[in-house]
């Protein structure tokens, strides 16, 4: 940071008043957590000047050996963490690892069904307004609206009327655990592929605190932030037949030179995710959102199907005149993050919605637990009964900061940048 003030004092600023931000408030978006000092180092080394397009020992340039060594300890981790047979770890995101696994498999104008993105399933499920849904013929499905659970057995119904190539199994914003095994067998009634999307869920199922897809899957795909608390990028597997089809779709598919930085950031993570710890850590995220959704409900909120099985609940505001818009804006302005959502049956726009996503992973990450998460439900609780009171959002905003100093993420790194700027 020294070095970057002198040279670029905005960004140095900009990224301080960011570390300043994340330290200062309570980061409950799902998809979002906290790296660790080791993920950050690598992320930012040297490895970011290589060009490294193909994979090791098969590379379009000269001078990898070290990066195919940190490409290669990536994949053997990734293996051994989710037990799968094929993986690439080049994927700059989420999205373009399910992209390389339809286009492994699919052809323009094949049939899809995925989850509707207004029900808690993902835009490259077969949004229209996403390549899935530009690319493919879809048939959206969705959760029963009294429950908020899929309906396996409307799902098969569904799939047999409609023959899909290819079901997606997984989502956005689905906060009970997915039965692959059921998906499976409707795929293999109506000679479907399977692909599970466990971008949210992965730190779960990697520590098997819930349903594995493997067994079951032709494709699982995955980011590797979130739950599984690494870099922000993208991981592919699939069985042994796919495995070429799907690197050559990565790359030259629909990527260029792989970013080796953030695979080697990809490796720490997945080798701390092979420790014993990190699955204490991941059955906490999910004592944490059970936790939180209690006194939620308790406080007479509505959540989408009643509760959570994993890291995130849904709130449901349909019943009443607050918006996800306006509440986000409220508990934001006490320093509590979270995203406005769609939920099942949802009537506004999702530029305003009716629902709020909320998550444990960052929180649980800082250390937090049940006491916490009480206290963090009482204060959404007063804010969404209140959404305009000025008062009381600065009134819990002095509260979060308190609470946020007791559980720092980065305080060395905090010290550093302030004295760096001045």
């Amino acid at each position: 940071m020294h070095s970057l003030a002198a040279q670029d004092p905005k960004i140095a600023r900009f990224i301080l008043n960011e570390l300043e931000r994340q330290e200062a408030g309570l980061e409950m978006i799902a998809s979002e957590n906290y790296v660790s000092e080791a993920v950050l180092a690598a992320q930012g080394s040297v490895l970011t000047n290589k060009y490294a397009e193909g994979l090791p020992g098969k590379r379009y340039y000269g001078g990898c050996e070290f990066v195919d060594a940190a490409e290669d300890l990536a994949r053997e981790r990734a293996r051994k963490l989710f037990g799968c047979e094929r993986v690439n770890v080049q994927p700059h995101s989420g999205s373009q690892a399910n992209m390389a696994a339809y286009m492994a498999v699919l052809e323009p104008g094949d049939r899809i069904m995925g989850m509707d993105l207004s029900h808690g399933g993902h835009l490259t499920h077969g949004s229209p307004v996403n390549f899935s849904g530009r690319l493919y013929e879809v048939s959206a499905y969705g959760v029963d609206e009294d429950s908020g659970r899929i309906d396996y057995d409307a799902l098969r119904q569904q799939a047999l009327a409609y023959g899909p190539k290819m079901i997606i199994c997984g989502g956005s914003a689905y906060p009970r655990e997915i039965d692959f095994a059921r998906f499976r067998a409707v795929a293999d009634e109506v000679g479907a592929l399977l692909l599970a999307d466990i971008a949210h869920i992965a730190g779960l199922v990697c520590t098997g605190l819930h349903a594995d897809p493997i067994p079951h899957c032709d494709f699982v795909t995955t980011t590797t932030h979130k739950t599984l608390r690494g870099p922000r990028g993208g991981l592919a597997m699939c069985r042994e037949e796919f495995g070429k089809r799907m690197n050559s779709r990565v790359f030259p598919g629909i990527q260029g030179g792989p970013l080796m930085h953030v695979i080697a950031a990809k490796a720490v993570a997945f080798g701390e995710a092979l420790q014993p710890q990190f699955k204490d850590y991941a059955k906490q995220v999910i004592t944490n959102a059970q936790a939180l959704a209690q006194r939620l409900t308790a406080g007479g909120l509505n959540l989408v199907s009643g509760g959570t099985d994993n890291h995130l609940l849904l709130v449901d505001l349909s019943a009443t005149e607050l918006t996800g818009k306006a509440a986000e804006a409220a508990l934001g302005a006490a320093d509590i993050t979270v995203n406005k959502n769609t939920v099942p049956g949802e009537t506004r726009s999702p530029f305003v919605t009716s629902g709020l996503r909320i998550g444990t992973p960052a929180l649980t990450t800082r250390g937090m637990k049940e006491p916490e998460m009480s206290a963090i439900g009482d204060w959404i609780l007063k804010i969404l009964n209140d959404p305009e009171d000025s008062a009381l959002h600065a009134q819990v905003k002095d509260e979060v900061t308190a609470l946020c100093q007791r559980f720092p993420i980065y305080p060395d790194r905090l010290d550093a940048a302030r004295g760096a700027i001045g």
